[in-house]
């Protein structure tokens, strides 16, 4: 099947990695020839660690790079798409922009799908000509590592478009879950939760990051604790969902200033080297100040 991602940033080039590797034909599609092949050169990096790691075979990895492509076309990257994955910074509309012109470049009988984590995707939905084609995939990061994938379902989504998007998360080896549309769906709403009443306790001096996420490492099993995981998704990224919620659901989902305080200074987790947590090399070197 040929999948076309709109956007190559993180979530986008992560989508496009699992399913080339999954046999799928994938065009990634963004508006700048540098973000694309940079997008191009981390699904190769990736793939490279996978191999070294002895967890994607070598010939997986030479055929999932012939079948991605990328391109600032939108035109040619939606051409003979089944499926559209639109996968844009969280805004709402950016995204609606990118949706219509999407709908309006791809074929009739192709299903559109949004990665979005916390819009309503039947607002989204309202955006297009035909929205029962319409569906979200709210895939995680890192997108080749994560097994879930929620499939949120519009007002508008008609049976058919459900049945394919469960049978395409299937067919790249994830998991799905089907949640209705509701304000932060079911894992942004549980998983910031966690993670703003952790950053209220290294506020307040309970605790300090590494304790907080030693706790729920340890005590309760995560893989992951709640003040690293929002430096992996990037704390700007936790900022607009919570201020989405925090409209939606009232105050329970209010910003901590601990939060606004580091976006504002441009610290924004791992991909800038500080968040909660000092980065070097993708691994944490220590606790930030």
């Amino acid at each position: 099947m040929r999948i076309a991602v709109l956007g190559a940033g993180t979530m986008g080039h992560g989508i496009a990695q699992v399913a080339a590797t999954a046999g799928h034909d994938v065009s990634l599609r963004d508006v700048d020839d540098n973000i694309v092949q940079d997008a191009l050169d981390a699904i190769e990096t990736n793939l490279d660690k996978g191999v070294d790691r002895g967890k994607v075979a070598p010939e997986t990895r030479d055929a999932a790079l012939d079948r991605a492509t990328g391109t600032t076309d939108l035109e040619s990257a939606v051409d003979g798409a089944r499926l559209v994955v639109e996968a844009v910074p969280e805004d709402r509309d950016l995204k609606r922009d990118v949706l219509s012109d999407a709908e309006a470049a791809m074929a009739g009988d192709a299903v559109l799908a949004s990665n979005t984590s916390s819009l309503p995707v039947t607002d989204l939905a309202a955006a297009l000509d035909d929205p029962a084609r319409f569906v979200g995939l709210h895939f995680f990061n890192p997108v080749y590592a994560m097994e879930l994938v929620e499939v949120v379902v519009a007002e508008q989504t008609d049976e058919e478009t459900l049945a394919f998007a469960r049978e395409f998360v299937d067919s790249i080896d994830k998991t799905a879950i089907e949640v209705a549309d509701s304000p932060g769906f079911a894992s942004s709403r549980l998983g910031v939760a966690l993670g703003v009443e952790a950053m209220r306790m290294v506020q307040e001096g309970v605790a300090s990051p590494r304790d907080v996420d030693d706790a729920m490492e340890l005590g309760y099993n995560h893989p992951m604790g709640p003040l690293e995981l929002t430096d992996v998704v990037g704390l700007d990224v936790r900022l607009d969902i919570l201020e989405h919620l925090r409209e939606e659901l009232g105050e329970r989902f209010r910003p901590p200033q601990v939060l606004k305080r580091k976006v504002n200074a441009g610290n924004l987790g791992k991909k800038t080297g500080e968040g909660f947590y000092v980065w070097q090399d993708g691994e944490v070197v220590g606790v930030a100040e």
